[in-house]
């Protein structure tokens, strides 16, 4: 079923409500919401404690009745609450919303390596690269100047990448790979599940660098753009990596839109099946057959990731090598109801 749904708190406190919006309270600030609902249940019965946001640090506190609410508004508003390792609280009512549909946001199980997630084409190698080798990989791209987008910071490496068009331009190469990447492309070689080496002849890298709750839209990278193998490297931080697959085909975005924008379900889609993957530090995904051609993959734009039941705070920021081969011929995949060149 799902979470209750509220809506956002009061601009004043004059609409009472068994619900309350608490701030400066929840797991990113190292408060479960078991914890939480014990200091709450003093003034009176607790329903539950729900995630107000994906801050991970905001919560709503839903009482049984409107009396224990307002003495809890009432004794813990715009003061430390010490047993709640004091941390000044700041409280308003919120409304509960009626349910309706079932949200596609809905939790996922989180799967921690790819056989479980039985997509064909997905494979999880982790510790790809060393500690030592990370920090290097990091100093290497911080040397170099990276390009603000909306949201987050690229660098592009062979082949730029547009994102108005979600294409390169094969007549514009930037050059070789850089150096740096040498020992990275080297170990791809031998990267299991591979049929054949020469299928790596990589040509094209683009560094993210991704600070907390930034994420991606729901996409499939270019069948028009780029041959049958992705590889992305995560660095520095960790995060959770969702997988949908549209019954009716790819979703495409509208032209000029960004795939920074925080859509999880693209045109109200409902039907899709669902998967996801937790891509921890200096591990690499490869995404090649179905993985790659028929299933969008997208960033939750959270501060925290559930997986499981664990609670992940992610990381000041999160840098990721993609690393692919630019298409030179019309794309002849088996999957052409996702493929750009059919719209």
């Amino acid at each position: 079923m799902g979470s209750p749904r509220f809506g956002p708190p009061k601009a004043e406190n004059t609409i009472s409500s068994p619900n309350l919006y608490v701030a400066n309270c929840g797991p990113a600030v190292g408060l479960s919401h078991e914890t939480v609902a014990s200091v709450f249940a003093t003034f009176g019965s607790v329903n539950g404690v729900y995630a107000a946001d994906d801050s991970g640090a905001r919560v709503i506190v839903s009482f049984d009745d409107v009396t224990s609410a307002a003495r809890a508004l009432q004794a813990l508003h715009g003061r430390p609450c010490p047993d709640l390792a004091g941390r000044l609280l700041h409280i308003r009512y919120s409304m509960l919303h009626p349910t309706t549909v079932p949200s596609a946001s809905l939790s996922v199980q989180v799967c921690l390596c790819a056989s479980e997630t039985a997509i064909p084409g997905l494979y999880l190698v982790p510790d790809f690269v060393t500690p030592h080798e990370e920090q290097e990989l990091l100093a290497a791209v911080d040397a170099r100047p990276w390009i603000s987008l909306a949201k987050r910071r690229v660098q592009h490496y062979g082949y730029q990448f547009c994102y108005q068009t979600r294409n390169v331009n094969t007549k514009q190469h930037l050059g070789e790979l850089p150096s740096f990447l040498s020992p990275v492309l080297e170990r791809i070689t031998s990267f299991p599940n591979l049929n054949d080496a020469a299928d790596v002849s990589l040509d094209q890298l683009t560094v993210n660098e991704y600070p907390p709750g930034v994420g991606l839209s729901p996409h499939i990278d270019t069948h028009s753009a780029f041959e049958g193998l992705i590889f992305s490297l995560s660095l520095a931080g960790p995060c959770i990596m969702e997988f949908r697959r549209y019954e009716q085909g790819a979703w495409f975005p509208k032209a000029g839109s960004s795939i920074d924008t925080e859509s999880e379900n693209p045109e109200n889609c409902t039907n899709f099946s669902r998967k996801a993957i937790y891509l921890p530090p200096r591990s690499m995904l490869l995404l090649s057959g179905e993985a790659r051609l028929a299933w969008h993959h997208y960033i939750p734009h959270h501060k925290i990731d559930i997986v499981n039941d664990s609670v992940i705070k992610r990381s000041s920021r999160r840098v990721s090598f993609t690393i692919r081969k630019v298409r030179t011929g019309p794309c002849q995949c088996q999957f052409p109801q996702y493929c750009d060149s059919q719209r």
